[in-house]
């Protein structure tokens, strides 16, 4: 009798193993997981913890030996990520979602805004940047954070600042602190003050859905037009696969369609 063929299921999360553990703040950090994929910056992936739950993290880095996840501690799944070490096993599975379309969008100059842990997702279209630098012009950053102690990447931020211009903003600074190296203030007062040619340029953005509208409304101001903007969308995404509708927004699911849009193509 001839033995029937066996197909592995795509969709089925997979043991893998912790690398390294970085802690960034009190309630983020970032793991080093030995899934090798080939992904965009932008895409996610649905993590799990068996017993407990799962929940989608956005990649932050740009290979295809390792992944990056920066994780915020806001629930059970992610607070009990948190717990782990390196040589620890996580379950997951992915790259789900549309990521930035950096391939199409060589030879121009590129514009980074993040806020908070939207900086994250950002961080894999900076890697992505760097290993490819030749395709692109000059780069600028933008990042804001609610205090110097909210910082994310801190050590990956001091070599940017060496290869691209980055500004750096915090909300406020605790009282007797001292903030040499940021800026104190919203992120979008620095954006303001900055002087930004629009032509040739293509902006990112991801942060608190405010900051997004501000930002998107200062570019305006300035110049931009809604095929210049990318963002990343925030929608509750349990499936990943558009079978569960949490994620939908006017007829299109974040998990496929998104979670970057070109800023046109937002359903409004």
């Amino acid at each position: 009798m001839e033995r029937q063929k066996t197909f592995e299921n795509p969709y089925l999360p997979k043991p893998y193993k912790v690398l390294s553990f970085t802690r960034e703040s009190s309630d983020s950090f970032t793991i080093k997981v030995d899934m090798r994929i080939n992904h965009e910056p932008g895409q996610f992936v649905q993590v799990s913890v068996p017993g407990i739950g799962e929940c989608p993290i956005s990649i932050c880095s740009d290979s295809n030996k390792y992944i990056e996840l920066n994780i915020r501690e806001v629930g059970n799944v992610t607070n009990a990520l948190s717990k782990l070490k390196k040589g620890s096993v996580v379950f997951v599975r992915g790259p789900y979602g549309n990521g930035y379309p950096m391939r199409s969008l060589r030879g121009n100059n590129i514009l980074i805004i993040g806020g908070g842990c939207g900086v994250a997702p950002l961080r894999g279209i900076i890697e992505f940047v760097a290993n490819n630098r030749e395709d692109y012009e000059d780069v600028n950053l933008f990042l804001g954070y609610r205090s110097p102690a909210d910082m994310i990447f801190k050590k990956e931020t001091k070599k940017w600042k060496k290869d691209y211009q980055v500004d750096v903003s915090v909300d406020k600074v605790p009282h007797g602190q001292s903030c040499h190296d940021m800026r104190v203030g919203f992120i979008t007062d620095a954006l303001k003050e900055m002087h930004l040619d629009k032509n040739n340029r293509v902006v990112f953005i991801c942060g608190p859905p405010i900051m997004m509208r501000y930002v998107i409304e200062i570019l305006k101001n300035k110049g931009f037009n809604d095929k210049q903007i990318f963002i990343s969308a925030e929608r509750l995404m349990y499936c990943a696969l558009g079978v569960c509708c949490h994620c939908m927004i006017k007829g299109k699911f974040t998990c496929i369609d998104g979670p970057v849009f070109r800023y046109d193509e937002v359903p409004k």
